[in-house]
């Protein structure tokens, strides 16, 4: 199966402070990866870290081989990975279609921005209903759909999907968490940050448990057992 991103013993932080303490993961082709840990563990900023938005302090990164340790966030774009942050980060004064539209930043065929957007409709029906709405008056879950819609908009071959079930009721998350299985169906890759781990697991191929910014536990989710979630978690 085709590796789709390699991270290797990688190092990131803030401000002088390291928060990754040489993260090793990888992501392949139409599979779900699923990256747990409690809060603080350094989830969100190794995500900030493949897309571009922190700059490593040691490791590696590769996206289909090619290295993208001190690429720039729109390089790795066009290398077929987007990204979600968390909170469904969003234009609120803008349309669903202007918030879709900036999905395509880096491309300039308006015909294949307008064939993207109906194919991300059809996965999202929901957006076409919405689509000359003001994305701030939309709901929680409808907000995170147009997110995920944005992130499609450029054809990526993985996702990088931080919480997106993150502030919704459990209707609402299970709604999201099939729409993944779904996009991964249609031959779609996905790392997912969760904190609603039995939902993450059920769908996930690989799992990656990260505490205090070091590595747990790597391997097939199904081996993923209780007594280390509990023991990671507190629980």
């Amino acid at each position: 199966m085709t590796l789709l991103l390699k991270v290797e013993n990688l190092q990131a932080g803030y401000a002088g402070s390291e928060v990754l303490h040489s993260v090793s993961l990888e992501a392949r082709d139409k599979e779900i990866t699923i990256l747990l840990g409690p809060n603080g563990a350094g989830k969100s900023t190794l995500l900030k870290t493949i897309i571009g938005l922190v700059s490593p302090t040691g490791g590696k990164l590769y996206a289909n081989d090619k290295d993208i340790t001190q690429a720039s966030t729109a390089e790795i774009i066009k290398l077929g990975i987007s990204y979600v942050p968390q909170g469904a980060t969003l234009f609120p004064s803008m349309t669903v279609k202007e918030n879709l539209e900036m999905g395509y930043y880096t491309l300039s065929d308006k015909e294949e921005l307008k064939k993207k957007i109906s194919e991300t409709c059809d996965i999202f029906p929901i957006l076409k209903d919405r689509m000359h709405q003001k994305a701030g008056l939309m709901s929680g879950g409808e907000r995170q759909m147009l997110a995920i819609g944005r992130a499609l908009v450029s054809s990526p071959k993985l996702i990088l999907l931080d919480e997106p079930s993150s502030g919704l009721d459990i209707g609402k998350q299970a709604i999201i968490f099939d729409k993944l299985v779904e996009l991964n169906k249609e031959g779609i890759a996905i790392l997912l940050v969760e904190q609603s781990v039995r939902q993450a697991t059920k769908i996930a191929h690989q799992a990656y448990l990260l505490s205090s910014g070091s590595l747990k536990f790597a391997g097939e989710s199904s081996k993923l057992t209780q007594d280390l979630l509990s023991s990671v978690f507190g629980k």
